[in-house]
């Protein structure tokens, strides 16, 4: 197969960037009106100092980090898995880098959305109903409520099934989706848990705290058009920069990433910049928009690209005919008067 035979396959394969965009299935609906639902009746629960408050001060009376002392030291570092700082600093580098191999900013993108929408969300609830805290409680069999606190929902907890479950839901396979979601929900679980043993939650904060983070994860597809939109933009503005800085660039591969997925695979000549401008152009439409490069783009710059008309004929497969057929034999005359029989009467 010839080269650019080769190369014009490439460019109409399906990208990355042409994948299906994550969409709000039926059974995502279902999960995110549910744990919605919970969500309200622990809100409601504890408001109305009902037995789920009864049960937080009987946890706290319990006193688990005097019950068990030799695990103590190793929760202190265990709960860090639920901070918001040093596991966002960890997820983000993994997703970087998954975004230089993959040329686009869609793994980060999702990351920082989620977490933005996790912040806003449960900070929203944290300063709404101002709950203390069981080291600052006042009155036993109260919900403590709106006296200033800040620790209904649970961040820790929140912050951990969201963090860790982004991962789960940028898996590229069923079963690396599968084997990340239990990781993430043990995770987040043991978070949870350990927050209780140290005395810094309630239990009831813990339960919110796993609702709330679900429910920012189930929300992402409704996301996606809109990290769509700010990607296309981003990448557009930094190829443009690319080729500003680097304009000796334009002979090699090109960062072109997920606004023009045929791009990268060219080799662009002298007027390669007009031409990159015209396909990013193009590109900017969506994910879906699948951008090809100009015809008159060549895949070799050594030599001129011809077409499928131009090319030479390619002998059959099954043909004997050797190789130098076509070239005319040393012993025929070439002079025009020497076209005359072997009996020389011509």
């Amino acid at each position: 197969m010839r080269t650019d035979d080769k190369l014009d396959q490439m460019e109409e394969r399906p990208t990355d960037r042409a994948r299906p965009l994550p969409r709000m299935t039926r059974t995502r609906l279902w999960l995110f009106g549910g744990t919605l639902a919970v969500y309200i009746a622990i809100v409601v629960g504890v408001l109305a100092t009902s037995w789920l408050v009864t049960f937080d001060w009987q946890v706290m009376f319990f006193k688990p980090y005097k019950q068990w002392p030799e695990i103590h030291a190793f929760l202190d570092y265990f709960v860090v898995l639920g901070q918001r700082g040093p596991t966002a600093v960890a997820v983000a580098a993994w997703l970087g880098w998954r975004c230089w191999r993959q040329r686009n900013l869609h793994p980060l993108l999702v990351l920082g959305a989620s977490l933005l929408l996790l912040n806003v969300t449960v900070g929203a609830a944290k300063l709404g109903m101002s709950r203390l805290g069981p080291h600052y409680a006042t009155t036993v069999g109260s919900n403590e409520m709106w006296l200033g606190g800040d620790i209904f929902p649970s961040g820790h907890t929140a912050n951990a099934v969201v963090t860790w479950g982004v991962l789960a839901y940028l898996a590229t396979t069923p079963l690396r989706r599968r084997t990340l979601s239990v990781i993430a929900a043990l995770g987040a679980l043991g978070v949870g848990m350990t927050t209780v043993y140290l005395g810094t939650h309630w239990v009831s904060d813990v339960l919110l705290g796993w609702a709330a983070g679900l429910l920012v994860l189930l929300a992402l597809p409704w996301l996606e058009p809109g990290l769509t939109w700010v990607e296309d933009r981003i990448m557009g503005v930094l190829l443009r920069l690319w080729l500003r800085l680097r304009p000796d660039s334009l002979r090699g591969p090109l960062p072109a990433g997920a606004l023009a997925p045929g791009i990268s695979r060219q080799r662009v000549g002298a007027d390669g910049e007009a031409l990159v401008r015209e396909a990013v152009s193009v590109g900017t439409g969506g994910r879906g928009a699948a951008t090809r490069a100009p015809d008159g783009w060549p895949h070799h710059p050594a030599r001129p690209h011809t077409s499928r008309s131009e090319r030479s004929p390619v002998t059959p497969a099954g043909s004997r005919r050797p190789p130098h057929a076509d070239r005319v034999p040393r012993s025929t005359p070439l002079s025009p008067t020497s076209g005359r029989g072997r009996n020389g009467t011509g």
